[in-house]
Order: C-alpha cells, then sequence, then structure tokens
C-alpha cells in the first residue's frame, strides 16, 4: 500500500509537470493579437540561452529530495514527454515572396549612388551616340523624351554610322491580324511582348499587307496588288512608291534586297508575276526598271508558291515554285535568273524557304498517317537535296493529332514564327535556326483588350532606328 501511494503521488506531481510545461507559458501582461504578416526577428543565442534557463527554473525544488526530481526528470526524458518539457517555440511565419524580395533588395541596394555633374558633364559626345546606339530599342523609344537633344538622335548621321556598326540581333515581326487588317502588331522576342504601333501614313481604306524587309524597312502591297508602300514600323519613316510601268493586277511574289549595308545607300524591291514578267524598283532612281525578258530555259508558268516568301541572300532572291518542283532566282546586281529542280519531301504540305548565315532551310507539316508535326530542313549544296536537321517536340506534336492543321510561316530570317491554326485554335511558335530551340509566343492582344488576335500574315525585319524609306 505504501508503494501504491508514492506512486500515486508521484503521478500527480507528473501531471502538474505536464500541465506547467505542456500548455503556453504565463504572461506577465494581457495576451496581445498575433499579426501574421509581420515577420519574426530571431533572438540573439544568448538571449535565447538565458530564455530557456529562465524557463527551467521555473521548477520548483525547495521541498521534495533532488534525487526524486532527477529521476522523474530522467524518467520522462525516456518518454515521449520530453517534447512537452522543451521551452515553447513560436512558429515561423512564412515571409511572402514579395517581402523576401524587399529584404534581399535592401540588402544590396543600402546607397544609391549619386552621378556625379563634374565627372558626367564632359562625357564625349561621339561614345555617348555609341552607347546609346547599342541599348534595346524599346529603352531607346522611352528616353527620346528626355530631352530635345535626345529626340534628334534619329536624324543624326554619326549616331545612324553608329548603328551600322552594331551587330544585328533577332528579328522583329510585323504581322497583320484578322480582327483589326488595317493595323499592324509588332513582336519582340527578345522581351517576348506585342507592340501595337498606329502608322497613320498607312491607307486605312484598304488592305495592306506586309511582303517583304530589308535593313529595317517593310515593304508592303495592297491586296489589289496595285500600290506599294515603304515603311520604318519603328520611326514611321514612310514613302508610296511610283505606279508600276507593266500593269499586271494578278497575284504577285516579291523579295527586297539593300544596295549595301544599310538603307543609306539605297534598296531595290523585285516583284515577279507567274507569267514570267518582273520589274525591279531603284529607291536611288526612285522609279521601276524592266530589265528585260525571262530566259527561255525557265519554264513557264512559274507556278510561284505565294505562302513562301522570297529569301534574300548576298544580293540574290530565291523564289519557291512547283511544276517542277524546286526554286527559282534572281541576282539584284547581275539581273542573272536561274532555276533549281529540287524535289520536296514526301507528305509536306505548307511548307516555305527560310535563310541562316547563307544557308537556304525548308519548314513545312509533314502529315502521315494522321500524325501531323512541323519540320526544318536544309538545302545540301552539292546533291540539292533537302535534308531534315530538326522537328517539333513530339509533345508539341500530339495536340495536332488527327486534325487538318494549316501552317503561316510569318518570318524566315534565322527566327522563324510560325501560325499554327485549327478551327478554333491559333497556336504561334518561334523557331531559332542556330540554337535549334522551340519557344511559344504569347497570345497577341489589342491594348485594354483581352481577346486574342487570330494572325493572318506577316513578315520578319530587323529593327532599325535609323532606316528611312
Amino acid at each position: 500500500m505504501e508503494g501504491l501511494a508514492m506512486l500515486r503521488q508521484l503521478i500527480g506531481q507528473l501531471q502538474e509537470l505536464l500541465e506547467l510545461y505542456g500548455s503556453n507559458p504565463p504572461h506577465p501582461h494581457p495576451p496581445q493579437p498575433l499579426h501574421f504578416l509581420q515577420p519574426l526577428h530571431p533572438l540573439p543565442l544568448s538571449e535565447l540561452h538565458s530564455q530557456q534557463h529562465h524557463r527551467l527554473c521555473l521548477l520548483d525544488v525547495n521541498d521534495g529530495s533532488t534525487d526524486d526530481y532527477y529521476s522523474l526528470i530522467m524518467t520522462a526524458r525516456k518518454s515521449e514527454s520530453l517534447k512537452m518539457l522543451e521551452p515553447y517555440k513560436l512558429p515561423l511565419a512564412k515571409k511572402s515572396r514579395k517581402d523576401r524580395t524587399r529584404g534581399k533588395s535592401s540588402m544590396t541596394t543600402n546607397t544609391v549612388e549619386v552621378m556625379e555633374e563634374q565627372i558626367w558633364k564632359d562625357f564625349p559626345e561621339d561614345l555617348f551616340e555609341a552607347v546609346i546606339a547599342r541599348i534595346p530599342v524599346a529603352t531607346f523609344f522611352r528616353f527620346r523624351s528626355v530631352c530635345q537633344k535626345w529626340n534628334s538622335l534619329l536624324n543624326s548621321q554619326s549616331f545612324s554610322q553608329h548603328c551600322a556598326q552594331v551587330p544585328q540581333g533577332n528579328p522583329w515581326f510585323y504581322t497583320i491580324t484578322h480582327e483589326n487588317v488595317n493595323s499592324g502588331s509588332m513582336y519582340d522576342p527578345s522581351l517576348k511582348k506585342w507592340h501595337h504601333p498606329t502608322i497613320s501614313s498607312l491607307p486605312n481604306k484598304i488592305i495592306i499587307l506586309p511582303v517583304a524587309s530589308a535593313g529595317g524597312l517593310v515593304c508592303f502591297l495592297d491586296i489589289g496588288h496595285r500600290n506599294f508602300y515603304i515603311c520604318n514600323p519603328l520611326t514611321q519613316s514612310f514613302k508610296e512608291l511610283p505606279a508600276r510601268s507593266v500593269k499586271v493586277w494578278s497575284r504577285v511574289a516579291v523579295g527586297m534586297t539593300l544596295n549595301g549595308n544599310s538603307t543609306t545607300g539605297g534598296y531595290k524591291i523585285l516583284w515577279v508575276g507567274c507569267n514570267g514578267e518582273f520589274e525591279v524598283y531603284d529607291s536611288v532612281k526612285n522609279s521601276w526598271i524592266r530589265p528585260g525578258n525571262m530566259p527561255s530555259y525557265i519554264k513557264l508558268p512559274l507556278s510561284l508558291n505565294f505562302r513562301s516568301q522570297a529569301v534574300s541572300i548576298d544580293g540574290t532572291l530565291y523564289f519557291m515554285r512547283s511544276d517542277p518542283e524546286g526554286i527559282v532566282s534572281y541576282d539584284m546586281v547581275t539581273g542573272v535568273w536561274k532555276q533549281y529542280i529540287i524535289p520536296a519531301p514526301l507528305h509536306l504540305t505548307d511548307h516555305t524557304l527560310a535563310e541562316y548565315g547563307g544557308q537556304i532551310m525548308l519548314v513545312g507539316l509533314l502529315t502521315k498517317n494522321a500524325a501531323t508535326c512541323v519540320c526544318i530542313w536544309e538545302l545540301q549544296k552539292m546533291t540539292l537535296l533537302w535534308k531534315e536537321v530538326d522537328r517539333m517536340p513530339n509533345i508539341w506534336c500530339l495536340e495536332f493529332y488527327g486534325k487538318h492543321v494549316r501552317m503561316t510561316c510569318l518570318g524566315n530570317k534565322g527566327l522563324l514564327m510560325l501560325s499554327l491554326r485549327y478551327r478554333q485554335m491559333n497556336r504561334l511558335v518561334t523557331y531559332n535556326v542556330s540554337s535549334r530551340e522551340w519557344l511559344k509566343v504569347p497570345g497577341c492582344a489589342v491594348p485594354r483588350g483581352r481577346k486574342r488576335q487570330w494572325i493572318a500574315c506577316g513578315t520578319a525585319f530587323h529593327p532599325c532606328l535609323t532606316a528611312t524609306a
């Protein structure tokens, strides 16, 4: 009986300990509401040890032997009740991403560097223009509003020379949508952003389509194939070309080249019809010239593939044709036509020419047994045969299985933009020929609009701030 009484006393003391340490520690003041959005600041190590020391000293050992309490604590340590004897810890509040970012930025940007006027006022003017020529295009247009001097850089001859020395980056894409055929949308692949310029000089009562580009200028042709227009979409430098001397109103293929490395040396535009008619526009002379007739060794009619835009390599334009399948080219310097018989790959549709680094490429839809995939080919110069070099990832192609997909290539200058359509589906992707990288393009929506626009046609152009029509 004496042993049972001691056991009951021991259990009672243990319950008191559990009630004391199993609940929140007593507050000397009324409890305050906990603000979860306020970050918790960890205590210093010395203060933490001090609090733990005072917490354990709450155990009163004045009555009862020291050995009894020692055995009691050792018994509890062997059990799961030890967790309740540990000091109480508040759970750490999870910081939001904004707070974490703000904390990092405050550590790295404690001081703001002030630009000293005595140093920067003597910054060389030619070096200043060289720096401005290398900033992103979108950034430049924000800088134009700083002062009148910066805004006048577009008309500076020295600034134009600095821009010509900057290596070309990825092209932009000027597109026309089904919903807004009288206004275009530009896509910047570097920022993955759509721009919606308003070119007031373009006619708004007829449909104008982009058909070619060179040196930052885009060539437009009205849907009736009568009038040509040249424009820089960035600066809205605009020019309407004189009327053609040959009255051919049927559909024509168009190509554009530069006389030098930039538009300062002028540019030329070629149009060619299926029956062999063609003319060349020279911007230096501001007139159309008919160099001659199509040579007899080129089979007529040309049966041009109007879905494929012309490719320009070293002053020579290449057009895709059928019957026979192949390519016809025209040298804008020598005025010589050539023809290449190149059979197309089997089961190929919606194919178009492309170019990268002086190499002719081919992109198209390959459909077989209800499976459709976008494939890339490269023209072998020795054999004049197409060699497949890449294709769209299979996980993307599964979306097209069993569907009659149509494709339009909106740019063919190293970076391709492809528009894939099926009923209510409209997918935009880009393909980098150099890195062989496929990327999805965000949907094109007008400002303050939610509905995505359907891309009808377009062309690639290298953005140039100083290109003038």
